[in-house]
């Protein structure tokens, strides 16, 4: 009986800690239309991430890039992170008095290349964006490069 509880212990505590590694954090993903309403009340930039079901590119981006920990925690803390499908007729979503469907938002943000992540400054009156893919190191010194310059941020 002893023996069967310290192989139980040992079992459990194997389970924890190897669940903890697959439980790695992810970037916390939005709707354009929440991203939109917590700026209201904690304003910071919008990163929109304009992609399609068939773009391989960006497939590559949301295994590589946006899985990065130093990804996740820069996107996380600095930005509201959005999901757009460009090609998305059918859920639509009403923007400073609007309503847009997600390909009618990518089309009014003037995105034709995919991947496409679009920069939207905490007054959601300019935007900015980075097209193609970028692996982890890439982004994050667009990211911070673009911030700075486009949005003129110290």
């Amino acid at each position: 009986m002893n023996k069967f509880k310290k192989i139980t212990v040992l079992a459990f505590a194997l389970l924890f800690c190897s669940s903890s590694l697959w439980a790695q954090e992810k970037i916390e993903w939005l709707k354009f239309e929440d991203a939109v309403a917590k700026n209201k009340s904690n304003p910071k930039m919008i990163l929109v991430d304009v992609y399609t079901d068939w773009c391989g590119w960006c497939k590559k981006m949301d295994k590589q890039t946006f899985t990065d920990p130093a990804v996740i925690d820069y996107v996380n803390k600095e930005f509201y992170a959005v999901k757009l499908n460009a090609e998305d007729t059918k859920r639509t979503f009403d923007f400073m008095g609007k309503s847009y469907s997600e390909a009618q938002m990518a089309a009014a943000m003037r995105v034709n290349s995919y991947p496409n992540i679009v920069l939207i400054d905490p007054t959601l009156q300019n935007l900015t964006q980075l097209p193609g893919y970028r692996g982890p190191t890439d982004f994050l010194e667009a990211l911070d490069h673009t911030t700075k310059t486009a949005f003129r941020v110290k």
